[in-house]
């Protein structure tokens, strides 16, 4: 069993590292998409999981530098599901809960964020795009952006 699928009774905490325009279609629509559209990772994620989204720019190809944290959400959904976007374009996606947060710039935040292990490459962890963080840091970043990740009543967990 790979730790993605490991069980759990606790909730479990991911980032998802995503460019704004594609943050915003989801949080309209509820939901993330991971790894191109591929499934493989979003199968790991459980309903009750924490989501923090990290946008390196504003857009997929080109835009401009943002390097914020720019969503925050609860994965609500039990299984990816796949939609067509294009005929050639059917990516998987994952039902999520969207809270109301603000953007946070990451390097601020970089000096307390334990996932980060040399500070002097900070971004190097978001290019595994979709990846699991510990609660410590969940909170830390849920907390620059506005949320009170520990008062929130747990939904969904394992």
């Amino acid at each position: 069993m790979s730790d993605l699928q490991s069980s759990q009774s606790e909730p479990r905490h991911w980032v998802n590292t995503v460019s704004l325009e594609h943050v915003q279609l989801g949080v309209a629509g509820g939901f993330t998409q991971a790894d191109h559209g591929r499934s493989t990772r979003l199968r790991g994620l459980s309903p009750g999981d924490g989501l923090v989204f990290y946008s390196p720019r504003t857009a997929m190809r080109g835009g401009q530098s943002l390097q914020e944290f720019t969503a925050l959400g609860r994965v609500t959904g039990t299984e990816p599901y796949q939609v067509e976007m294009s005929p050639d374009f059917h990516p998987w996606r994952l039902s999520v809960d969207f809270l109301d947060a603000r953007p946070a710039a990451a390097r601020p935040l970089v000096p307390e964020l334990e996932f980060i292990p040399d500070p002097k490459r900070w971004g190097f962890p978001f290019r595994r795009g979709l990846f699991e963080i510990g609660r410590t840091d969940f909170v830390r970043i849920a907390e620059a952006m506005g949320i009170d990740w520990g008062k929130l009543p747990a939904s969904g967990a394992r």
